[in-house]
């Protein structure tokens, strides 16, 4: 599987030079010389016996990139990488870039810029058996656990504080995917450390005692938490904050694909404990027992209940940090709604401080187009010198930015369009119900869904991508629904309310938005719903979402089955689910319009 970190993180080229002094070149974060190095000046643990260590003696491998000129403190920024990667995967070996996201170019624009391996991975007790030193007993992968990754960015940070290199208050965290999630994490704990037991402490330097804070985080395609992301339950909703506690009730359907190419990377590329021998860190056995599936017993409840309590942002108490999140609308791994519920949580609590990109850009099966890095990449490096410099600008506190996903092969996005807030991004709706009554099927010789199909959209080892178009045609077994478009950008989370009535355990309902045109279809979007054993009544649930817009006289289509193999984790149960008075809203970019067939939402009207 790929290694998981968006390419907004990649650098670009421009020239400059630089000749320090003597006395600034004497400076030695963590004991490490520094040298002249592209415009500003490098200071890396080269050596095993360079890396610095934690609060518990771990040694984390790390390299701090400072500017041109000055001593300190300077605002910081720490940056994180992603699932398989190394401290190297944010570090830059050209010339700086005006909106680039790497240390280079920000120690080029005034900040002094920390990189690190996280526990498990590169040189900090990794794959290597080399770098399994003195130390490295809790050197293996925590899954970005508050009290163990966390606590290391924190202690490091810390450090170069009492060293006169950071400023305390002007600290700043970003990251992709894994890095992401760090990044989350710390912007929640802002001026606290987890402690072993759950608890909490002020977030101090080690020397001298010096109160220390996270002042903003810019999280790049990352989970908010554990089991809305890979486990999901369908329970969640973009319009209803409350909702973004209820990810664990029901359990899920698990991500079958993703968790498993995450699972085999992390050993390719890391380290993970022994079986058994950390119940907070069993990577092992909690993805055996993931494989195993229902029922989900109380074994699985701990391990899950372990995942949300250390190493899913959400959970951490108290107001985070300024946040800038971004998530992929065709990011099948972590997509939009892990950002929306931060967003819609704290701004439920008062707290607007948050601001949300969404694109074609992230895990796959997104497509990562130039213009939207592009605006990623600006956004921000803006957001970042507002934040920790006071410089006007960056995106507004509470304000949504949008691009589209777009097919022609140009690599140019819908948008961006900007709101104020989510719901003002999406102001219409078009709708579709019907009283029709249609069963799905999950028996012995009548199982709905076309496997080829699943195969083609999985985002792991699939061929059909963002894009793909596969050959037309009514998969057996499901419910489908069709609209013909008058001409809209649908932008936002589709979202299906029903009647159902389920005979059989261990029931699911997988959902695919597709476009139809001349014998061939697309996949804009899907989604998951678990359904209690022999549930009945009426259900509403989201699809993942996308900025998409359909040309008037496409044909529209809803799938309802009761699998979506390999990307969901296919259920162990037999079932049928009858689906009567369903009702679809399509959130769009344009307002009402009678001529386009956009009415005001009615299901998804926002409740706080």
């Amino acid at each position: 599987m790929k290694r998981l970190l968006p390419a907004v993180f990649v650098a670009l080229l421009v020239t400059s030079a630089f000749a320090p002094s003597a006395a600034q070149a004497t400076l030695a974060p963590f004991g490490n010389a520094c040298t002249a190095f592209h415009t500003v000046r490098f200071c890396p643990a080269t050596e095993l016996n360079q890396r610095p260590t934690s609060f518990d003696g771990t040694p984390i491998d790390a390299d701090v990139t400072l500017p041109a000129t000055g001593t300190g403190p300077w605002p910081t920024v720490i940056m994180i990488h992603g699932w398989g990667q190394d401290k190297t995967a944010a570090e830059s070996s050209a010339d700086p870039t005006a909106y680039a996201m790497n240390n280079v170019s920000y120690a080029a624009r005034g900040y002094a810029v920390l990189n690190i391996s996280n526990r498990g991975f590169g040189r900090s007790c990794g794959k290597d058996p080399l770098t399994v030193t003195t130390g490295c007993d809790h050197g293996y992968i925590h899954l970005m656990d508050t009290r163990f990754e966390a606590h290391d960015a924190q202690y490091l940070l810390g450090k170069l504080v009492d060293d006169g290199i950071v400023n305390p208050n002007a600290i700043g965290t970003t990251g992709g995917s894994y890095g992401g999630i760090a990044t989350l994490e710390l912007s929640y704990l802002k001026n606290r450390v987890r402690n072993l037991d759950g608890s909490y402490s002020a977030w101090t330097s080690p020397i001298n005692h010096t109160p220390i804070t996270i002042k903003a985080g810019y999280a790049v395609a990352p989970w908010s938490n554990f089991a809305g992301a890979l486990v999901p339950n369908g329970r969640y909703l973009d319009f209803d904050s409350a909702t973004a506690s209820t990810n664990t009730t029901p359990f899920g359907v698990p991500k079958a694909s993703p968790l498993s190419g995450l699972y085999l990377a992390g050993l390719f590329y890391g380290r993970y404990a022994d079986a058994g021998l950390d119940p907070f860190a069993d990577v092992i056995n909690w993805n055996k027992r993931t494989i195993k599936g229902e029922p989900w017993d109380a074994e699985a409840l701990t391990y899950m209940n372990i995942m949300n309590d250390y190493h899913s942002p959400t959970t951490v108490s108290g107001t985070p940090a300024a946040l800038l999140i971004h998530n992929g609308w065709t990011d099948d791994i972590f997509g939009p709604a892990e950002g929306l519920r931060v967003y819609e949580s704290q701004k439920a609590k008062g707290n607007k401080n948050v601001r949300l990109i969404f694109n074609d850009s992230g895990h796959p099966r997104s497509q990562n187009p130039t213009d939207a890095l592009t605006q990623m990449g600006r956004a921000s490096t803006e957001f970042f010198d507002n934040q920790l410099k006071g410089v006007p600008g960056g995106p507004a506190a509470g304000s949504v930015t949008a691009m589209g996903m777009n097919c022609d092969g140009t690599h140019v996005s819908g948008g961006p369009w900007t709101a104020s807030s989510w719901e003002k991004l999406h102001v219409g709706a078009v709708d579709y119900s019907t009283t029709k009554a249609q069963t799905i099927y999950r028996l012995p010789g009548k199982v709905g869904g076309d496997k080829a199909t699943g195969t083609a959209l999985d985002p792991v080892f699939g061929t059909a991508g963002a894009c793909g178009q596969l050959t037309d045609m009514i998969e057996p077994y499901t419910a489908t629904y069709s609209i013909t478009s008058k001409g809209f950008t649908m932008l936002g989370l589709p979202t299906v309310q029903a009647t159902v009535k389920t005979d059989g355990k261990y029931g699911v309902i997988a959902a695919r938005l597709w476009e139809v045109i001349g014998g061939k279809r697309r996949m804009i979007t899907r989604g998951v719903y678990r359904l209690l054993d022999n549930q009945s009544g009426t259900i509403t649930f989201q699809l993942a979402g996308n900025a998409y817009k359909f040309a008037a006289g496409t044909k529209i289509r809803l799938e309802l089955l009761p699998q979506d193999a390999p990307y969901y984790q296919t259920s162990k149960g037999t079932f049928t689910v009858k689906i009567s008075k369903l009702k679809l809203e399509l959130p769009t970019l344009e307002a009402k319009s009678a001529s386009k067939g956009i009415v005001t939402p009615t299901i998804s009207k926002f409740k706080r």
